[in-house]
């Protein structure tokens, strides 16, 4: 690997084996100048420079990638402007589009020599953004930008190059590593079930015949709120027979009612008593109460059932033609929005289970792996007690359903719980596993990384925990590991492959 040309931390460079003099500086080829490297990064963008030292009257280039975050693709367009700036003098050039895809070359000319800060200006279509490097040093001779060049120290072990070319044709990304709360992770099984209130039985309120209102009322059926569903009629049963029962509720209503409007226009005129008006309101309101209650569920056909809410057939209980008594299940309409997960856990988690705050998911209908906060989930209980069927305890967790998962199925779940413990945590698609050994790659620069053995911990199989190997400042890669693993495997790589100068 050709390690003159690749330089680490926010500093680098490349410089030939003897500088020359000032008057040979002229005629210095452009690979033989010191070069140093500049990292930034804000919210939206990442920046990667590899600069000419600044020499104060001489031209540096300022050849520069721009990465768009948090997807790390190269910018294609937009108007950058270089500012440098230097005691409060300023030098820079705007560029109206890439010199190459995600790479902007820039040329000035320091104008004094000191400490500054490098700036660079963003104009696209989403708005202005502005990147900045502090600490720019401006150089009064060639002999003072290599001496510093000579100061940097470079990682010459277990690296490997990766250039933001390659970068951007991937799945890329790097980032640093979290301190969070990361507590005690239980790995079980969960029975995905619908909540109750997005669920409802539906039953027979009268005995008598089931038939079908229309054909294909099979599971899996969509209906709507209000939608007949069957019909139960008892019209042709000897006994119990629910029309005969309706029309005689509905001629005593008829009779009661006759009889009360009689007896208030005769109540006028004394002819009837009081205390017979209430009688005969008393039997009125009697027969209004059964036929009201009979007439609002039932007709004379029979018991009209319809769907109470918008949703799908989760289980039929009968067949068309079967004889049900009231209180039978006939139907059960599901939603299938809201989930409630059950797992049973071994006794010795008990002391924990009250600490239980959150779970990843882990879906087997497609083996993807969901967070709490991506399913809007919360706990919703836990036992109290052991279950006297299986010596297990209970715990209830309620998930939206935007992960297609279906009742009646089971998922893997990551019970997490709350600690006041911190620890440093990478993503899972961070590390990689050789013989028993995790490793990261640490960025040493956006182009250049280090391959760096880990201690793990706990896994939420989301992120893990790290005991050693890396620090809370340290940049690491993120999504993409495996193939500069690929690259390293290659063989050595030149830093400045692909790169226009």
């Amino acid at each position: 690997m050709n390690f003159k040309i690749l330089m680490g931390a926010l500093l680098a460079f490349t410089m030939a084996s003897c500088g020359p003099s000032g008057h040979e500086m002229q005629n210095l080829d452009e690979h033989k100048k010191p070069r140093f490297q500049y990292t930034a990064y804000s919210n939206d963008f990442e920046l990667f420079a590899e600069a000419d030292a600044f020499i104060i009257g001489e031209k540096a280039n300022v050849l520069s990638h721009f990465s768009l975050l948090p997807d790390f693709k190269a910018v294609d367009t937009g108007i950058i402007t270089i500012v440098l700036n230097v005691n409060g003098k300023e030098s820079g050039q705007t560029l109206e589009k890439p010199t190459r895809k995600g790479i902007y070359s820039f040329d000035i000319k320091p104008e004094t020599e000191g400490k500054g800060l490098l700036k660079f200006e963003i104009i696209t279509d989403k708005g202005s953004f502005q990147l900045v490097v502090p600490e720019i040093t401006v150089f009064a001779s060639y002999d003072e930008a290599l001496a510093a060049a000579e100061r940097v120290v470079v990682p010459r072990t277990n690296t490997t190059v990766f250039t933001k070319e390659q970068s951007w044709k991937i799945d890329y990304s790097s980032g640093l590593p979290k301190t969070e709360p990361f507590g005690q992770v239980i790995k079980t099984t969960a029975l995905v079930q619908s909540s109750q209130e997005n669920e409802m039985i539906i039953t027979a309120k009268t005995n008598g015949i089931v038939v079908l209102t229309e054909n294909n009322m099979l599971e899996g059926k969509d209906v709507t709120a209000g939608q007949a569903l069957y019909s139960i009629s008892g019209n042709d049963l000897a006994d119990n027979n629910f029309s005969v029962k309706y029309t005689e509720a509905k001629s005593n209503y008829e009779k009661a009612n006759a009889d009360y409007e009689r007896a208030k226009e005769l109540s006028k005129d004394k002819i009837v008593s009081e205390k017979d008006l209430l009688v005969t309101k008393n039997y009125y309101d009697n027969a209004k109460a059964v036929y009201d209650n009979l007439n609002k569920n039932f007709s004379a056909s029979g018991q009209t059932i319809t769907s109470p809410m918008s949703g799908f057939v989760k289980q039929v209980y009968v067949k068309n033609g079967s004889y049900v008594e009231a209180g039978q299940p006939i139907v059960t309409i599901s939603q299938n929005k809201t989930l409630v997960l059950s797992a049973d856990l071994p006794q010795k988690y008990a002391p924990v289970l009250a600490n239980i705050q959150s779970a990843n998911i882990r879906s087997s209908n497609d083996n993807q792996l969901y967070t709490f906060e991506q399913l809007n989930g919360k706990v919703l209980s836990y036992g109290k007690a052991v279950n006297s069927d299986n010596f297990l305890i209970p715990v209830y967790i309620q998930i939206d359903n935007k992960g297609g998962f279906t009742a009646g199925s089971f998922v893997e779940i990551y019970l997490k719980t709350l600690t006041n413990k911190q620890a440093l945590t990478v993503p899972n698609t961070a590390l990689l596993e050789e013989q028993g050994n995790f490793y990261v790659w640490v960025q040493v620069t956006p182009e250049l990384f280090e391959k760096r053995e880990v201690s793990t911990g706990n896994t939420d199989f989301v992120s893990t925990e790290i005991i050693k190997g890396i620090t809370a400042n340290e940049r690491i890669v993120t999504r993409g590991a495996m193939l500069i693993k690929l690259a390293q495997a290659t063989g050595t790589l030149d830093a400045h492959s692909g790169h226009v100068h």
